[in-house]
């Protein structure tokens, strides 16, 4: 039987891990777009103002850099150490992209990030220029193919399971590509990055106008984070709406989850405000719904309907039946390959195979599942409603707030009036870290939405999980949160430092002393020296 305890222990170490490491991937993207667009506006002006606000804010990038594929290497082990079935699996299917991202977009990104730091003064403008856009591609590009594997996991299209290797195997590799999924959580997440990004200097530029220090790089770095903000806060929210509609159509319990919809709403479905959870945390015994909108949101219509959980899990138990069927065929084509009739009714039912290894928590023998074991299995396809319920509503609420917030600053950036109100500017540094409360609940939602699931459908996640003890897990789930824990602090500083430097500060010194490191990061030439100055 399946030891749940060590399930969970590996789901909370893959997700302390990825969680981690997630905080550093939306500051990449944000800050590698603004990074490129400064530093056009310094080859088309060529003002040494902007260099200077290129380098200082790339310095930053490159720490964040840094820390984010330091902790990208530990997740990729893990499918191999904590999630082995899951690798033998779907590893076909799951490892093409992976492996695209590292061939086509990694290397591109780390290549060009060397080019970008010593490039300055060795490259001409252009070429440099070019350069920077590259990085700024590269991990683009890399979001790409990382968020293409993660959308296949909750939309597994163009794949079949083969009896013959017990795996799932590729059928259309431009199905995996175009994945409706994968391509609305790479824009609505990318554009999450940027806003990510344009937050962090909009919040860091606002201490030093706060201060007086800084002014020229401050105003400047302002104008175009909150310009480059505001359009992706609105994309943000845009495709949002876009990847909730498709989710819709691919992962309808997870949407009833979101909305607390026990029960199947007619058309056109309300959206809840809020809920307040019954006495046994089910159902909601008081909400505010807003009539209407919810069908608009998930379906896009006024006459088709929400269905609710309780009607869900009514369907999830005909799945399971069916993958019960499909269990005992593959059973007999493991016995005799040469078994046609098993062979043509696994065929007809296979797609309900990963319904029937639900059944694998209860029992061994799947075909001889009894009704209350069915019924169970088919309760597990329900996630854990009321931290989706309130997270989903944490992150839409910042998401319009941040419209709001760049709206204002836009607004106040065309009128000259950035540095009029002191408290205004104070505020939004304290502001800081809302883009990544914002994202983690997104991160959050997409996957804790998506169980039991590992791969939606096809396989529970509790069946692809490592055969470990618990003792090597939480050693290693301790080592991990020690070391991660360690090395954010070490982070943090290194900010704090670069920040409290300022970009007047980063030019080389001749003797650097141990307390210079970041100073002496930059090539000993009369431009940087001049940028000092």
């Amino acid at each position: 039987m399946i030891d749940m305890t060590v399930v969970e222990l590996s789901r909370w170490q893959f997700a302390a891990t990825a969680m981690y490491h997630f905080i550093f991937v939306p500051l990449t993207l944000g800050l590698s777009m603004l990074m490129a667009i400064m530093e056009s506006v310094y080859v088309m002006t060529g003002r040494e103002i902007w260099r200077k606000a290129t380098i200082f804010w790339g310095t930053l990038f490159g720490v964040n850099f840094a820390m984010g594929v330091a902790t990208g290497i530990v997740m990729e082990f893990q499918f191999g150490m904590n999630w082995s079935y899951y690798s033998h699996y779907v590893g076909d299917v799951f490892g093409a992209p992976l492996a695209i991202e590292g061939l086509m977009a990694f290397f591109l990104e780390a290549t060009f990030v060397g080019l970008f730091f010593f490039g300055w003064d060795r490259m001409s403008k252009v070429s440099h220029l070019v350069v920077t856009w590259l990085v700024a591609l590269g991990t683009n590009l890399s979001a790409l193919w990382i968020l293409i594997a993660n959308g296949w996991m909750q939309n597994p299209v163009g794949s079949k399971f083969n009896p013959d290797t017990m795996r799932m195997e590729v059928t259309d590799f431009m199905a995996v590509l175009f994945n409706s999924v994968a391509q609305a959580k790479f824009v609505h997440t990318v554009s999450a990055g940027y806003v990510c990004g344009a937050v962090f200097i909009f919040a860091i530029s606002a201490f030093y106008l706060a201060r007086g220090k800084h002014v020229e790089i401050a105003k400047r770095s302002m104008v175009v984070a909150a310009s480059f903000g505001l359009a992706g806060a609105l994309s943000v929210v845009v495709l949002g709406d876009e990847s909730g509609y498709v989710a819709t159509e691919h992962q309808k319990m997870k949407i009833a989850a979101l909305e607390a919809s026990y029960h199947t709403e007619e058309a056109p479905a309300p959206w809840t405000v809020i809920a307040i959870p019954g006495e046994d945390g089910g159902e909601p015994d008081f909400s505010i719904q807003v009539p209407w909108v919810g069908g608009l949101i998930t379906t896009r219509s006024l006459d088709e309907e929400l269905e609710g959980i309780e009607e869900l899990t009514a369907h999830a138990q005909v799945r399971i039946r069916s993958g019960m069927i499909a269990y005992d065929a593959l059973q007999a084509i493991r016995a005799d390959g040469t078994d046609q009739a098993a062979r043509a009714t696994f065929d007809e039912h296979w797609a309900d195979l990963g319904y029937g290894l639900l059944l694998k928590k209860y029992r061994e023998d799947v075909g001889n599942a009894t009704d209350e074991e069915i019924a169970m299995a088919a309760e597990d396809t329900v996630p854990d409603v009321w931290p989706l319920f309130w997270t989903f509503r944490i992150m839409m609420g910042l998401g319009f707030f941040f419209i709001a917030f760049f709206a204002f600053w836009f607004w106040k950036a065309s009128t000259g009036k950035l540095d009029s109100n002191k408290n205004l500017l104070w505020l939004s540094f304290f502001l800081l870290p809302t883009p990544w409360i914002a994202i983690e609940a997104g991160w959050f939602i997409a996957e804790f939405g998506r169980q039991p699931w590992v791969v939606e459908g096809v396989l529970p996640t509790f069946y692809a999980a490592s055969g470990l003890n618990f003792w090597d897990l939480v050693i290693s789930l301790s080592f991990f949160t020690l070391l991660y824990t360690v090395l954010f602090v070490i982070m943090i500083m290194l900010m704090v430092k670069i920040v409290k430097a300022g970009p007047k500060d980063f030019a080389f010194v001749d003797s650097p002393d141990a307390d210079d490191f970041v100073v002496a990061a930059l090539p000993a030439t009369p431009a940087t020296k001049e940028l000092g100055s």
